[in-house]
């Protein structure tokens, strides 16, 4: 499928999640539309990704099903707060699955020391404003902190080392992944944020189409 035409569909799909998603007169459609848009996007990397080492193809899959997993769960948090924390899980390992094929190719230069410091800055002030809303999942959070930030860097440190497209793709999806979580804490901890769906899926979707098709372009075809 050609890249055009699939992000037309794409954002078809985001759209249709950004509505639904947004009024509870559309839940029920809203079950279907936000797993779609990482289904949409595993199955265009598995049938553009050929030309990509085996180990890249099948831990960027792995990625993008735990993703799956986490959309799901936190589709349920309502019913019961577990279901956030199990979310959170898989969200968690997804970053992990980006970060071991992002550290792959790492160039290892010192300049990704003032990036993981500007990284540092953000997150204690992001930490700051929620930390007060944490409670008993303190921990988890900063696991979780630790480890977007650590996908961050890695996405970061492929700088020289990968196409320049690939590089920029991957390095802004991985951006728009850690506003996103931004505003799912912020939402969560801090102050429900109105509108809060429209913000939190459409960065979301930004970043997992942008790291997906970076990782597509990273790589000689």
């Amino acid at each position: 499928m050609k890249t055009k035409i699939f992000t037309i569909i794409f954002i078809i799909v985001v759209t249709l999640e950004l509505v639904f998603g947004s009024f509870e007169s559309y839940t029920t459609w809203h079950y279907f539309t936000k797993p779609a848009i990482v289904i949409t996007l595993m199955l265009f990397f598995i049938f553009n990704s050929d030309h990509l080492h085996f180990s890249v193809k099948l831990t960027t899959i792995l990625a993008l099903l735990f993703s799956l997993w986490g959309d799901v769960l936190l589709m349920f948090v309502s019913y019961d707060e577990g279901f956030f924390i199990a979310g959170l899980v898989s969200f968690l390992l997804a970053h992990v699955m980006y970060i071991v094929v992002f550290f792959r190719d790492r160039n290892g230069k010192k300049d990704s020391l003032s990036f993981v410091a500007l990284l540092l800055v953000y997150a204690v002030g992001l930490f700051w404003l929620i930390k007060d809303g944490l409670g008993d999942l303190l921990i988890p959070v900063l696991v979780y902190m630790a480890v977007i930030l650590s996908m961050a860097t890695t996405a970061f440190m492929r700088k020289g080392m990968v196409l320049h497209q690939g590089f920029k793709l991957v390095f802004v999806g991985a951006l728009f992944f850690m506003v996103s979580d931004s505003l799912l804490a912020v939402n969560k901890f801090y102050d429900p944020l109105p509108f809060s769906n429209l913000s939190i899926m459409a960065t979301y979707a930004i970043a997992q189409f942008l790291i997906v098709m970076g990782i597509i372009k990273s790589y000689q075809n």
